[in-house]
């Protein structure tokens, strides 16, 4: 099992959460919610408005997300729906743990004393220059107040 953190559409609530709970894509476990320990931006980008986590360490918030654990399977099928590699690169952060689920996790799952953990986010490094100029969230909702509506793929 992975740890994943995800910041954007595959959290609860939001445009493609319903891929985290089907157990035909593999599976994934609710563990709780965090943030990430260094701060990033996090922008709403293209025709589509995606959520977009820059690779830039050290500018922008601290991002709110959500940690889960995933097998195998469901790594496979997270590679895929995010374009990694292309669109988005699966890579190491430092996690700072807000929220444990603690009644799903036994003591070995549970984060160290520190409550930092690593886990892999789908962040990018091959974005357009012109999105470090688009506004910084620290927190993403389709919902949002900034009225950029996630668009899904299959009404592209």
């Amino acid at each position: 099992m992975a740890r994943v953190f995800v910041y954007g559409t595959l959290k609860k609530g939001q445009p493609n959460y319903k891929h985290m709970i089907n157990t035909a894509k593999g599976v994934a476990k609710y563990q709780g919610r965090g943030r990430t320990v260094e701060k990033y931006p996090l922008v709403i980008a293209g025709k589509y408005n995606i959520p977009y986590m820059l690779n830039i360490p050290g500018t922008g918030h601290h991002v709110a997300g959500e940690i889960y654990t995933v097998d195998d399977q469901m790594l496979r099928f997270l590679d895929e729906f995010e374009g990694c590699p292309d669109m988005y690169q699966r890579t190491t952060m430092r996690i700072e743990v807000v929220e444990w689920e603690g009644k799903s996790g036994t003591a070995e799952a549970r984060p160290a004393g520190s409550g930092e953990m690593e886990c892999f986010v789908y962040s990018t490094s091959t974005y357009q220059p012109e999105w470090v100029q688009l506004p910084y969230y620290d927190n993403y909702d389709s919902s949002g107040t900034h009225g950029l509506s996630y668009v899904l793929r299959e009404s592209r």
